[in-house]
């Protein structure tokens, strides 16, 4: 399945180690499209049918078995056939040497040949779950991303009412920011989402008055966190007299984000409010609810069982 997003070749070669056998011409700048890895064993025995150029493609045990046991000839006219196609990459797993023809293809169509010292079926799969995280559906949000207690919490709300000032009060109190002003969203493998920060403005957060401060250099390298998952948004706004705000916590909200349904409450802001410490309430209130437990149920329930109790009372007492 083709993705909108890309990641260079380049990219996935440094991070898995990958030594370059034979680089094609741009190589390190090719774009992969596809989270998809072909093992073309097939392909090596003359079926092309349904076959996806576009994929990375895998040699492991199994096919540099069935290819030893070909002529040098048969080996020329396989590779020939599988290197034409416009594929971006061949990996060998394990460490196996290429085979001469191989590498003789490769030169004559340009393509690139790379190798691995690991296990194929290993490589496969974190090749796979990488790329699905590279080219998953993502999005940017104007707001601020921390994690209080575990939780990825995103903060949203309009300009000025007191997100990034939350977040550096949340930092001092030993939690960690993830991105400030711009939050760069993507859905994860499991549906879930996580969030991180624009490369330009990682680390970095914004204070009116104060100007650009780095949080990492001022508070330390426990104060931030690369990216995290998104476990509830809370929306900040100006208090609003007259407005209706949830006093018990029993109606379950969410917001959408790239189709996934996130927790979120609505905090209204104003003079004499710590939003720091509602913010750790909220974020620890959340992990009770996901192990099952909650306040606003319980506090319920007693309230029920209280005025059942009462009104048998009054009856009896008629």
């Amino acid at each position: 399945m083709e993705s909108l997003y890309s990641v260079k070749l380049g990219e996935v070669i440094k991070k898995f180690h990958l030594e370059v056998l034979r680089g094609g011409e741009g190589y390190e700048d090719l774009p992969i499209r596809t989270e998809d890895v072909n093992r073309p064993g097939l392909q090596l025995t003359g079926f092309f049918d349904y076959f996806d150029p576009r994929r990375l493609q895998v040699i492991g045990r199994v096919e540099a078995t069935y290819l030893d046991g070909l002529t040098p000839d048969q080996r020329r006219e396989r590779f020939e056939r599988l290197l034409s196609q416009d594929i971006p990459a061949l990996i060998i797993s394990r460490g196996i040497d290429p085979f001469p023809e191989c590498m003789e293809m490769a030169e004559k169509y340009d393509r690139t040949v790379l190798r691995s010292q690991d296990t194929t079926s290993v490589l496969m799969s974190t090749i796979i779950a990488s790329l699905k995280s590279y080219l998953a559906p993502r999005i940017t949000r104007h707001g601020v991303l921390v994690e209080v207690y575990g939780e990825g919490v995103l903060l949203l709300g309009e300009s000025g009412v007191g997100k990034s000032e939350t977040a550096i009060e949340l930092v001092k109190r030993g939690h960690r920011l993830i991105a400030d002003d711009a939050v760069e969203i993507k859905q994860t493998v499991t549906r879930g989402l996580v969030g991180t920060a624009p490369e330009l403005i990682r680390h970095y957060i914004e204070l009116r008055g104060i100007g650009v401060i780095d949080v990492r250099r001022l508070f330390g390298m426990s104060a931030v966190k690369e990216e995290a998952e998104i476990d509830m948004v809370i929306n900040l706004e100006q208090w609003k007299d007259g407005a209706m705000y949830d006093r018990l916590g029993l109606e379950n909200l969410y917001t959408t984000i790239l189709d996934v349904q996130v927790p979120s409450l609505t905090v209204p802001v104003k003079p004499g409010r710590n939003l720091a410490v509602i913010i750790e309430v909220a974020a620890m209130n959340n992990r009770h609810k996901k192990m099952g437990y909650n306040a606003a149920l319980e506090f319920t329930k007693q309230i029920n069982e209280h005025f059942d109790q009462a009104m048998s009372a009054q009856m009896n007492g008629q």
